[in-house]
């Protein structure tokens, strides 16, 4: 899993002008794991992603990395 990219969540959060401190107090999450989030080094669980995707007021598809097979 290691170097590859599932969520969009750091590139949302930079689209809504917010920052991971936001994002971990809204969700009452620590920082630390917000972080671990935004870097892809690990991912949050669905229901958490649906969490993130209310508090950015994006769907939560958004979130997420496209994997379309040509």
């Amino acid at each position: 899993m290691s170097g590859k990219i599932f969520n969009r969540i750091k590139a949302v959060l930079a689209e809504k002008q917010k920052t991971n401190k936001w994002l971990a107090e809204t969700l009452d999450m620590n920082i630390n794991t917000v972080s671990k989030w935004c870097t892809n080094k690990i991912q949050p669980t669905i229901e958490t992603l649906f969490a993130i995707a209310e508090a950015l007021n994006v769907e939560a598809r958004e979130l997420l990395v496209e994997r379309k097979k040509s």
